[in-house]
């Protein structure tokens, strides 16, 4: 099962150790799922995560950052679909997890509710603990 994190979902992991997605960032590499990225993606986690309201400690995001690069599986984009998302800022999140054939993990299911029609599935990281059975 390949799937592609939001940025939100990385936000909402490193703010919190109670919630889902930091349930998910900790299996992460464990081999339940394969974690799809790409350039753009890392680069907008690294800007998103340095410039909050309430910023992340900066010596949790580099090792974080790099241990997603040293697991996580490199997806070259060949098609832009751009645009086709309601906020242009989440086509590139479209655009790996249809390269990649991956399905997508969001708390914004709304921003990507017309990706079904491309084959992907958009799921919450709860979603994604109880297919993979760790709820």
């Amino acid at each position: 099962m390949r799937v592609v994190l939001d940025t939100n979902v990385l936000v909402a992991a490193l703010r919190s150790r109670t919630g889902a997605s930091f349930r998910l960032l900790e299996r992460v590499g464990r081999g339940n799922f394969e974690t799809m990225i790409s350039t753009p993606l890392i680069l907008e986690y690294e800007d998103v995560l340095s410039r909050l309201d309430q910023p992340i400690e900066s010596k949790l995001i580099a090792p974080v950052l790099d241990y997603l690069c040293l697991v996580g599986t490199v997806q070259e984009i060949h098609y832009l679909w751009r645009p086709f998302l309601r906020d242009p800022k989440d086509d590139h999140v479209l655009e790996l997890a249809f390269n990649s054939r991956a399905n997508i993990v969001t708390f914004n299911e709304r921003d990507f509710r017309n990706v079904p029609e491309l084959g992907i599935e958009v799921w919450s990281p709860r979603t994604l603990l109880e297919k993979i059975g760790e709820l």
